[in-house]
């Protein structure tokens, strides 16, 4: 909790030094797959931007030094505003907070989210052919290429931390011969350009219609069509078939906009594509399993069943894909009923993307517990044992929402050792649920008067569980909020 206010005293002098205007509050924004931390930032006059700090300098430079050339190509990115000097700290335009996968998730497939991948895309043949011209690769973070070492890894990173785990057979020398020449084979081929890496919904931000697109410093020459295929066959979004076909062949109806029209094969390029999905499917199962399998995390273990769901479609729809054998064999394994069947959420509702909803509650002792939910009232945590700021006169009009009282409970107070020990039993509770399938968890946090440390305990909860799962989270603050809430 210390660290929240120590980053936001170094992205309050960078601010003021570049706008002379004080910023006045700082959230955390939730993790990425790096170590970054991200934050989004308000100064005095209401205006929001994105703080990043990141100890990893040289993927720091790679990032600033692609936004350079991206904005030179007139590329919807965020704008660098300041950079502090050991490019620990940097502040960045803010371009939203709903990305493309929220809206498709909300909306379903409608024509404005098709606009909106269309949109995407004439993006994608920009970064793709306009700015990949002026790229110099010897200045990306890690590999500077997609080359037969970058390709073989993502494919062994399949093979121990999906298939192996999951203990399907196969021949292990055989195999590694395959991957090993399929490796050699994609590398190989033509055309090359920039390459995202990780162009997906979830890294495009829509504000006022229009996209920008973030997350791209991990970019490095290679296959353009790896991009496309992340785009189309990412699992959480569920594309159906016949958006995946209109959207890859608005991809060379965007190409013929451009000033000048990249040479190569069309033919050509759609075969290279299909391998480009399968190599995406594995890689992407291979994550799933790291995170879901390896480490246990909820999140990872349900997003394993619709990636399933991506290679089962992608293997009915091109039936003679894989050519290798001993693979083909091993994805036929993986889509059997009974191993989809294990990671199948158990409770579905209409569109199948039922989540945890968590409602958690900040209340005074003085009024009374909030009513018990369905299940039975889940968590009350009694934070009276924390030092209370309104016994001082400076805090007795402010809540647990603001800052003054938040430094104050994190730097004065046992707050921060009380949230670690929550934090620890709530998890554990979550994460059972999220695997069971079960709707819904209630935690609530009461204080003498329902002010300040219910208030505040109540608000870093939901960050907490919004970061580290992303379920649904609905705060209610029944002292502080306008509502007419029963009560035990």
């Amino acid at each position: 909790m210390k660290d929240i206010h120590k980053h936001f005293e170094q992205f309050r002098a960078l601010y003021s030094k570049t706008f002379d205007l004080d910023l006045t509050d700082i959230h955390s924004l939730p993790l990425s797959g790096s170590d970054r931390k991200y934050f989004r930032l308000t100064d005095e006059k209401g205006k929001t931007s994105i703080g990043t700090f990141s100890t990893d300098r040289n993927e720091t430079n790679s990032f600033l030094y692609f936004s350079r050339v991206f904005k030179k190509h007139q590329l919807a990115v965020p704008e660098i505003y300041v950079t502090s000097g050991d490019k620990k700290y940097y502040i960045q335009e803010d371009v939203g907070a709903v990305s493309l996968l929220e809206i498709l998730q909300q909306e379903g497939y409608t024509e404005r989210v098709k606009n909106l991948y269309k949109k995407a895309i004439d993006g994608l043949v920009r970064f793709h052919w306009q700015a990949s011209k002026e790229i110099d690769y010897t200045l990306c973070h890690g590999s500077s290429q997609f080359d037969r070492n970058a390709i073989f890894s993502d494919v062994l990173y399949f093979k121990y931390y999906f298939a192996d785990l999951l203990k399907v057979e196969y021949d292990k020398n055989l195999l590694l011969e395959e991957f090993n020449d399929a490796s050699k084979n994609l590398a190989s081929q033509k055309p090359q350009a920039f390459m995202y890496r990780d162009f997906q919904s979830r890294n495009i931000l829509v504000r006022d219609e229009e996209v920008h697109f973030i997350d791209f410093q991990g970019g490095m020459q290679g296959l353009p069509q790896y991009d496309i295929a992340s785009l189309l066959w990412q699992a959480k979004a569920q594309l159906p078939d016949e958006w995946k076909n209109d959207l890859l062949n608005y991809y060379f109806e965007a190409l013929k906009l451009l000033p000048e029209r990249p040479n190569f094969d069309e033919t050509t390029f759609r075969r290279v594509y299909l391998d480009c999905v399968l190599l995406r499917i594995m890689q992407t199962l291979g994550a799933y399993g790291f995170r879901g399998l390896y480490e246990k995390k909820p999140h990872f273990l349900s997003s394993i069943y619709p990636a399933l769901l991506q290679l089962k479609s992608f293997l009915n729809t091109w039936p003679h894909l894989p050519s290798s054998n001993e693979l083909r064999k091993l994805l036929l394994q993986l889509i059997k009923p009974e191993i989809i069947a294990r990671f199948e959420p158990r409770q579905l509702d209409a569109d199948n993307t039922r989540k945890l909803q968590v409602d958690i509650y900040s209340f005074s002792y003085k009024k009374g517990l909030p009513a018990a939910n369905v299940h039975g009232g889940g968590f009350v945590f009694d934070c009276r044992g924390i030092l209370n700021p309104g016994r001082e006169a400076s805090y007795k009009a402010q809540t647990g929402k603001d800052m003054s009282v938040q430094t104050y409970l994190e730097t004065q107070t046992d707050m921060p050792k009380f949230l670690a020990g929550v934090f620890s039993v709530v998890d554990i509770s979550v994460e059972d649920y999220i695997i069971r399938g079960f709707d819904n968890l209630q935690i609530s946090f009461g204080c003498t008067g329902g002010q300040h440390r219910s208030v505040y305990a109540a608000e870093q909860t939901k960050k907490h569980l919004e970061s580290k799962y992303g379920v649904q989270v609905n705060i209610i603050h029944l002292e502080q909020d306008a509502n007419d809430l029963t009560r035990r």
